[in-house]
């Protein structure tokens, strides 16, 4: 199995998992929030993964995450769940469950917080491959994960069967574009912070996009893929610029990445926010209000 043997491409939002009142996971506004994306332009969803707080569900939440998100996605797209755990057996338990409901590939991490060797990622990730019969795309985050996978390994886990793709999100160009020249004639390519260098990856051959922007920016968040795809340089550095700017807003003044992607949801009217689970926060009202106002700078509030 590799690259060939899917059809995945373009902008796939990774989604929020709302809670409601009582803390529980919002079916509704989660499925809500897919419909819209889907109908903007998303090729499909990432769900259950950095955005959707997956550390903050349990097993059975995270299971209902993959049946929900391919109830909602239906046969209009892609849907990718997380499956990622620090274990070879939770991972694999994970993976086969997103593969018994439909899903089509599984968003899966390295182990984290342990820090481990190149040939123990590898080990994890042929463990859980030679185990399971659905697509997997590995997941680079490392300043979250601890464990980095550069483009070295990366070229050692295609050769795994059922590795076809990558989320690179280092947020390194230098290790996201090693990574695509080392394994783009075997996996798909995804680039995960496309609101800071999206639009050289699509130029470059980049398969497609999986950032949580979407979530509040669009159609901007999923042409930052679609607007270089169809040569639109002059509109596509508008965008990228405008990207740059989200990121910088979301990630200042007391605003954490999460949290305030939520924030930005509410306070735009769009399905699928509210409050983050514990660890994370809701803005305090200084650090909302910051928000609002760039996202008013921004045209987009």
């Amino acid at each position: 199995m590799d690259r060939n043997d899917i059809d995945w491409w373009g902008p796939m939002p990774a989604v929020t998992t709302p809670f409601d009142d009582g803390g529980r996971i919002d079916e509704d506004q989660f499925q809500r929030n897919i419909d819209r994306l889907l109908v903007a332009g998303a090729s499909g969803v990432v769900a259950g993964g950095c955005t959707g707080e997956f550390w903050a569900l349990t097993h059975d939440e995270r299971k209902r995450v993959a049946e929900i998100s391919k109830e909602a996605v239906g046969d209009r797209g892609t849907t990718i769940v997380g499956a990622g755990a620090v274990t070879v057996a939770e991972t694999i338990a994970l993976t086969r469950h997103a593969e018994a409901v439909g899903c089509d590939g599984a968003l899966i991490v390295p182990p984290y917080f342990v820090k481990l060797t190149d040939d123990e990622i590898f080990a994890h990730f042929a463990d859980v491959s030679s185990a399971v019969g659905i697509p997997i795309l590995v997941y680079n985050i490392p300043r979250n994960t601890v464990n980095a996978i550069p483009p070295a390994l990366v070229e050692r886990l295609a050769h795994l069967d059922r590795i076809v793709a990558i989320k690179e999100s280092s947020g390194d160009w230098n290790n996201y574009y090693g990574t695509f020249l080392a394994v783009r004639d075997r996996m798909r390519v995804f680039c995960g912070p496309s609101s800071a260098y999206g639009v050289p990856a699509v130029e470059l051959g980049a398969d497609g996009t999986i950032d949580c922007f979407p979530n509040v920016w669009v159609p901007g968040g999923l042409d930052l893929y679609h607007a270089p795809k169809a040569g639109e340089g002059a509109r596509a550095a508008e965008l990228q610029a405008v990207g740059r700017r989200l990121t910088d807003l979301f990630t200042s003044g007391g605003r954490t990445l999460y949290p305030a992607t939520k924030a930005a949801m509410d306070i735009l009217g769009f399905p699928g926010g509210g409050k983050p689970r514990p660890p994370l926060r809701p803005l305090d009202k200084d650090a909302r209000d910051g928000l609002e106002r760039g996202l008013k700078e921004l045209g987009l509030a």
